[in-house]
């Protein structure tokens, strides 16, 4: 439990930095003054100006933030304010410097997920490779009797003098001993580069997880991509998935409209924190995966038009450039609020579900 807590809080204030320092490198770059950079949230432990930015360490473990000169709008009316000049606020400068500003952190979460996605292409993932290959048999097991051997490829099946099934993915092998215990059965095995049969009776009672056959198969090896090679792979892979967690948060969003309980793969942060131990157990590379998906969803989910995110305030830059005018700062502000407390809420909801789905096991 403290491990995964500490996992947990690591990656969150990990993707919660690199998608603020977006804003501030961007921020600097154009020339917007940073107030403050800030590891965790408010109240604040500890702090120290380095030139004329305040970096902060706080109480609350969770992420950090920036804070931008002229960031609400509030101090439009007036030309310096705090000794800085007006082009040194976020909201004197242009619409396309605001707009990058606001997209930098996405930009961040998104690249993030990218080159960890890249790195374990690197270092090697399993991939389905269309062969079915045996793992694991179990001691006194009918495979184990019929003499299979670690390694073996399966390549067919079939029913005494009956026609051969191809097998090409686990489930085509499993569905086809389970629907003929009992019954003798032919097994077309590549080993050594060699084809050759075996024959065996998948038992009718079986031991708990052992199977009728008595092995383990998967279709998964290990695959290693170029340095030249990964990058690309990465960014399709970080696309397709971006799409999907499209068209889970819309249908996340009407299912909560409709008074209807998230579906049961919608987590929060209890979820999430629960998956993080899942990921824990698994090893290192199973944490970089899944702080790769974190980092992405976190991306995706504040590109979105929401009040208070990222993307909500770009759409109000849209706004303005629709309009040919600024929308008035009170009424961006009070939007804003309104939309946090949305989130606030929606993020209630599903925590609630989170801690449902815990109790129910």
């Amino acid at each position: 439990m403290i491990l995964t807590a500490i996992t947990f809080l690591v990656i969150l204030t990990i993707l919660v930095l690199i998608h603020e320092l977006g804003h501030f490198l961007v921020a600097r770059w154009v020339g917007v003054h940073v107030e403050e950079f800030g590891l965790g949230l408010p109240p604040r432990i500890w702090g120290k100006q380095i030139g004329r930015t305040l970096y902060s360490l706080n109480w609350l473990p969770i992420g950090g933030f920036v804070r931008l000169a002229g960031e609400d709008a509030e101090a439009e009316a007036q030309d310096t304010v705090k000794g800085h000049t007006r082009k040194e606020y976020f909201w004197a400068r242009s619409k396309k410097e605001r707009s990058a500003i606001l997209i930098a952190g996405v930009f961040m979460n998104f690249a993030l997920a990218v080159a960890i996605t890249a790195g374990l292409l690197v270092s090697g993932v399993k991939e389905p490779s269309g062969n079915v290959r045996i793992e694991r048999i179990v001691a006194g097991s009918p495979a184990e009797k019929a003499g299979f051997a670690v390694n073996d490829v399966v390549r067919g099946v079939a029913v005494g003098r009956e026609p051969r099934t191809d097998v090409r993915v686990p489930g085509d092998l499993i569905g086809f001993v389970g629907a003929n215990k009992g019954r003798e059965i032919v097994i077309f095995v590549e080993r050594d580069g060699q084809e050759t049969t075996v024959t065996a009776v998948p038992r009718t009672e079986v031991p708990p997880g052992e199977g009728p056959l008595g092995v383990a198969v998967s279709d998964l090896e290990l695959k290693k991509y170029p340095l030249t090679e990964a990058p690309g792979k990465a960014l399709a892979i970080n696309i397709s998935r971006a799409r999907d967690m499209l068209v889970s948060l819309g249908t996340t969003v009407w299912r909560l409209v409709t008074l209807r309980p998230p579906q049961a793969d919608v987590a929060g942060p209890i979820g999430i924190a629960q998956v993080t131990g899942q990921a824990v157990k698994f090893g290192l590379q199973a944490v970089l995966e899944f702080a790769s998906i974190l980092s992405l969803n976190l991306a995706v989910l504040n590109v979105l038009p929401i009040p208070a995110l990222d993307g909500g305030r770009l759409a109000f830059v849209f706004l303005e450039k629709l309009l040919g005018k600024k929308v008035r700062p009170a009424f961006e502000k009070s939007t804003h609020q309104v939309g946090m407390i949305i989130l606030l809420a929606l993020v209630l909801l599903v925590s609630i579900n989170d801690i449902l789905r815990l109790v129910r096991g």
